[in-house]
């Protein structure tokens, strides 16, 4: 493969303009960059919420399924680079649904909505899950902006939040951390 990256500092961008794979420059802060640094952003807490569960009981299964969806995630904004390219595949989201499926057959049914936290491993998928949120209406805005073969990039984001949710109720039941739910006016109760 050699050397893909042998300079870091390029000073190209100092003016506020990035390059995309295609050769183009746009603006750092275009609807196409919002969507490309919002999606290393949630990688990047992918990784973070890796380091919180590596420690935790199996918590190795989780951290490869965190890693191999990092590599989707960078699949993804490389093809976000290159305008008109294709963003990720069906293959890509079938697998999701299929991780989904088992990790969630092996939780109670669900019987309020979730407060995030309960651990440092909970929270930090909680935050993923936002993060995986903001990355998919990004890119709604963006293709609607831009039209580019985006079905399976926004099921995926859709997808992987749903699937980093049922992550953290894993984590939660595999350290024992009892899930904290909501509870309607509850802070109205204690004026």
């Amino acid at each position: 493969m050699g050397n893909r990256l042998t300079k870091i500092v390029t000073r190209t961008g100092d003016t506020g303009t990035t390059g995309l794979s295609d050769g183009a420059r746009v603006d750092k802060d275009a609807p196409r960059m919002e969507v490309i640094g919002t999606v290393d952003e949630l990688s990047s807490q992918m990784g973070l919420a890796q380091a919180a569960i590596s420690g935790a009981p199996d918590g190795a299964a989780l951290c490869e399924t965190l890693s191999l969806l990092q590599h989707d995630l960078f699949d993804l904004g490389g093809a976000l680079s290159m305008p008109l390219a294709p963003l990720l595949s069906e293959a890509h989201v079938a697998r999701l649904d299929g991780i989904l499926e088992a990790l969630n057959a092996e939780l109670p049914p669900l019987r309020e909505f979730i407060l995030p936290g309960g651990s440092a491993a909970i929270a930090a998928l909680h935050v993923a899950r936002c993060v995986a949120r903001r990355a998919e209406r990004r890119l709604v805005s963006l293709l609607a902006d831009e039209p580019q073969d985006g079905a399976s990039g926004l099921a995926y984001l859709n997808r992987l939040s749903d699937l980093l949710f049922v992550m953290a109720r894993t984590v939660a039941r595999q350290e024992g951390v009892a899930e904290h739910y909501w509870q309607s006016q509850k802070s109205l109760s204690r004026s």
